[in-house]
């Protein structure tokens, strides 16, 4: 088992939603939290609520911003990627503005942050790192244009990291939630299955980042029938014309 209390995190994407939830639960085992974000507001009336936290604001698709922000860190165990930035997007009204956007946080934004954060993990010897990704990213869905692929990129990310940092002291996992019922599962205009809540779905993620496990997938049964849409055959997938 992990312990977190007395670590430092560096929660990027904690200011609303499952973010926001998480902070509150890893302020409840003592952990020593960096909050980053966009918007500052939010994220000092976080760290009010909180015992040990900082508010460090900035936007990942910045790299500038992302390396001053970084220089401001004395001291890190570990760093929790929770960006997630969504539209649905059907192909059929594709927006590149949209489409990008979603990509360059969600997967570009973790390539900056991990930039930054491996190379001191590497030096020091140990880690932890937490990517936040998606069942989304299993398998091309509906109407998940730009979301969808981003969070498939962030998995393939995760999965290249375990083979690298096997044989290290670096602890690398992905943590695949489904739906989640936030401000941005508000855009959807449909039925979302086993829907949690961001505290449900926060102690989920608390109880994996205190094990070495890789690949954390959450709710079951959705996530299996989820897995299980790979094995299918196209033909049964992609019904129609």
């Amino acid at each position: 088992m992990i312990s977190v209390s007395g670590k430092v995190y560096w929660l990027v994407g904690a200011s609303e939603g499952l973010g926001r939830e998480l902070a509150r639960r890893l302020d409840q085992e003592g952990a020593h939290l960096i909050l980053s974000a966009r918007n500052a507001d939010r994220l000092e009336s976080l760290c009010a609520d909180l015992t040990h936290a900082r508010s460090l604001p900035m936007d990942v698709t910045d790299i500038d911003a992302i390396r001053r922000a970084y220089g401001e860190i004395d001291h890190l165990d570990g760093v929790i990627y929770n960006v997630g930035s969504y539209d649905p997007m059907r192909a059929t009204d594709w927006s590149s503005d949209a489409a990008l956007t979603m990509c360059d946080a969600n997967f570009m934004g973790a390539m900056r942050v991990l930039g930054q954060v491996m190379p001191t993990f590497t030096a020091q010897g140990h880690g932890d790192i937490t990517l936040i990704g998606s069942l989304a990213g299993y398998r091309g869905l509906p109407a998940a244009i730009g979301y969808g692929a981003s969070k498939a990129a962030l998995i393939s990310l995760a999965e290249t990291m375990r083979f690298d940092l096997r044989d290290t002291d670096v602890v690398v996992r992905v943590v695949n939630p489904g739906f989640i019922k936030t401000r941005l599962t508000e855009k959807n205009d449909f039925y979302m299955p086993m829907l949690m809540t961001a505290d449900q779905a926060a102690e989920r993620v608390f109880r994996a980042m205190c094990k070495r496990r890789f690949r954390t997938d959450f709710p079951a049964p959705f996530a299996w029938l989820i897995r299980l849409l790979p094995y299918l055959p196209d033909w049964l997938v992609y019904r129609g014309r």
